[in-house]
Order: structure tokens, then C-alpha cells, then sequence
């Protein structure tokens, strides 16, 4: 046995009976704010444009966008729907029956287990809602009953907002890749995040805890703050937002 722990501290602990995982195949995932449907331009396009034509910085740290007309939407939409990585989902506001962001799997990984979530675009009146929160709980919920090890949140170093929700959804902090990439003719470092397995029964918690309809008053208020519920589990933080 000594001779096991010896060969574990060197090599790393073994995963027993480990078998690449399936890759995302799902249609529709209902919640109670929001429903997650897979990305269809002939359905979504036209609400997902018209969303986000209430502010152009929503794409301030994306690789494409701002787009012009709806028609240009619609071209990307449908460039992006067949893919499958990144695999797109529309998210639908249950509150009004539209489309109202988009978010994906990307980096799919199943022999390693790992997976990343990235290309959230979320208009104006869908940011920092219930329904919000609700999908990005609903993709990681997936990627876990799944049986993968790792979900990833990567950003723009610069863009703060990421950073902080990428910790308030309960990803711990891992580090800044320096010069990663150029995006739209500037350099970008990447800041990365992760969620690992383990930690998932506390986060599932945590975000049962927050959508509760009882953590809202009559005016809508939350009486916990979802970062106050997933800081326990973070494992480091991001120096950045001290």
C-alpha cells in the first residue's frame, strides 16, 4: 500500500474506471425562469437580434459583434446552430417567451472529462436575472449529471463583469494566460476559472438555495446573495476583484 500512495504523490491519484463522457445532445432543458433550447436561427434569430440591439457592449469582449442588421444575425446564427463546438443554446426568458441571450459548450473534451462554458451574450434585460442565473446553473447542472470532471470559465482579463460572475457561479480562480490570443486587432490575456467535479453536490446547493422563490421578497429583493453561498467553495480567488 505504501508502495500505491508512493506512485499516486508522483504520478497523480488514479480515476477508476474512467470512460470518455457523451457529448452535449440535448434539444430543450426546462427550468423555472428560463428554458434552454438548442440554438435555431429560424426560430430564435429574430428576438435574439432585437434583444441585443439595446446596447452594442455586450460584445465589447467578444469575437464578433456588433452586428448590423438583423440579416447578419441571422447569417451568424446560422453558422453558429450546426456546430458542434462550440455547441450553442438560446435562452428563453419564460417571463415573456423570447429569446433573450445565448451561451455554449465549447472546448468539449469527454476522454479528459472537461468542457468549457463561453460565448455568453445576454441582452440588456436579461442580465442579472433569476433566468440568468438559472441557465448558467442549468448548463452546468448538465455538464455534471453528465459525469464530466471539469467545467471552464475563461474571459478577457479586462473584463471584470466576467470575472465576477464567473466567481459568483462558483468557479475558482486558476490564473491569467499573458498574450493568449489577438481578438478584433488587440491582444487579449485570458483569465481562467474552473469547477471541478467534487465540488458540485455544495454548488448545486448553493444555487437551489438562491432560486428558491423564497430568497426573493414581495419586491423581488434576494435576502442571500449567491456569492455569499459559493465563496465557501471557491478554492482560490481572483486577486483581481479584492
Amino acid at each position: 500500500m505504501g508502495g500505491d500512495r508512493d506512485a499516486d504523490d508522483r504520478l497523480g491519484a488514479r480515476v477508476e474506471g474512467w470512460t470518455p463522457r457523451s457529448r452535449p445532445d440535448w434539444d430543450r432543458i426546462e427550468g423555472r425562469y428560463v428554458t434552454l433550447e438548442r440554438l435555431d436561427p429560424a426560430r430564435h434569430a429574430a428576438d435574439l437580434h432585437a434583444a441585443n440591439r439595446e446596447s452594442d457592449a455586450i460584445w465589447d469582449y467578444m469575437p464578433y459583434g456588433p452586428f448590423p442588421d438583423e440579416a447578419a444575425y441571422h447569417t451568424w446564427a446560422e453558422g453558429m446552430a450546426g456546430r458542434t463546438d462550440p455547441w450553442f443554446a438560446a435562452l428563453i426568458d419564460r417571463a415573456t417567451g423570447r429569446a433573450g441571450g445565448v451561451a455554449s459548450y465549447l472546448r468539449i473534451d469527454p476522454a479528459a472529462g472537461s468542457i468549457e462554458v463561453g460565448h455568453i451574450a445576454l441582452a440588456p434585460r436579461l442580465q442579472r436575472t433569476r433566468a440568468a442565473t438559472e441557465a448558467m446553473y442549468l448548463m452546468m447542472a448538465w455538464v455534471f449529471d453528465a459525469g464530466y470532471r471539469r467545467y471552464e470559465w475563461k474571459c478577457n482579463a479586462l473584463n471584470l463583469g466576467s470575472r465576477r460572475a464567473a466567481e459568483r457561479y462558483g468557479f475558482s480562480f486558476e490564473g491569467v494566460f499573458r498574450q493568449a490570443t489577438v481578438v478584433k486587432g488587440r491582444n487579449r490575456d485570458t483569465a481562467w476559472f474552473a469547477a471541478i467535479d467534487r465540488e458540485w453536490p455544495a454548488l448545486k446547493v448553493a444555487f437551489d438555495t438562491w432560486l428558491d422563490p423564497a430568497n426573493f421578497d414581495a419586491g423581488g429583493n434576494q435576502r442571500q446573495r449567491l456569492a455569499a453561498l459559493t465563496r465557501p467553495i471557491l478554492v482560490t480567488s481572483d486577486p483581481a476583484l479584492l
